[in-house]
């Protein structure tokens, strides 16, 4: 894609999130991404992408002291492309039981609960989740997200110790077993999909996610100035 035709993307900075890594990811991808917290180039971006590593709760304090709650909000409802990234992913939700309840951005009705790691005779497997694993198809069409150019079955890299649990099925995406136990692994509802894997730090495949996003987002353009 030309230099003055690239989408551009703003990368939202609250100061909890592997931002260069996703910057890197996007520049690879055909993107015209910026590392912003500014509120006007947020809501004025093609795209909009919430990465994260942390907690919860102090990632919430962060987003509403520098007032960015509501720009994100409002970008969701202008149905401009948003992609969350771990962290990101989970402050979609309403609310977290980490650390006690937090609410979180409300974008996508549900909680974010620990990862169960119990298995068969009563084992517990390592939490947190480090490491390759598997992403596999959920309740909702895998066309038509960033997943859609990858096969299912695809291993992806995950880092965390707590999931989202959406509330309505029907937006989960992908799914991911953990021992014995199924979490949701992506979502989509409307502009908005996020995943709790690192597709920036997920080699080839990880990289085609964004290359799919930077497709999605081109065609969003294109039906908006018809």
């Amino acid at each position: 894609m030309p230099e003055s035709t690239r989408a551009s993307v703003a990368i939202v900075d609250y100061e909890l999130g592997n931002l260069f890594s996703v910057k890197m990811a996007c520049a690879a991808a055909g993107l015209d991404a910026h590392i912003t917290s500014d509120r006007d180039a947020i809501l004025k971006a093609d795209a909009v992408i919430l990465p994260g590593v942390g907690a919860f709760g102090d990632a919430m304090a962060a987003l509403e002291s520098m007032d960015l709650v509501s720009v994100l909000r409002d970008v969701a409802s202008k149905e401009t492309p948003v992609f969350g990234v771990c962290l990101g992913m989970q402050l979609l939700m309403t609310e977290t039981q980490e650390f006690g309840r937090h609410r979180g951005l409300g974008l996508i009705e549900g909680d974010v609960v620990i990862l169960d790691g119990r298995v068969e005779g009563g084992r517990q497997l390592k939490v947190p989740h480090i490491g390759w694993n598997r992403v596999e198809p959920g309740t909702a069409p895998w066309a038509g997200t960033p997943l859609e150019s990858v096969a299912p079955g695809t291993f992806m890299y995950f880092v965390h110790s707590y999931v989202a649990r959406p509330a309505d099925d029907r937006v989960v995406v992908s799914r991911t077993m953990f021992g014995v136990h199924s979490f949701c692994s992506s979502v989509r509802h409307g502009s908005v999909f996020a995943c709790q894997f690192h597709p920036e730090r997920s080699g080839t495949d990880g990289l085609q996610l964004y290359r799919t996003f930077a497709a999605l987002v081109a065609s969003n353009l294109s039906e908006r100035s018809v």
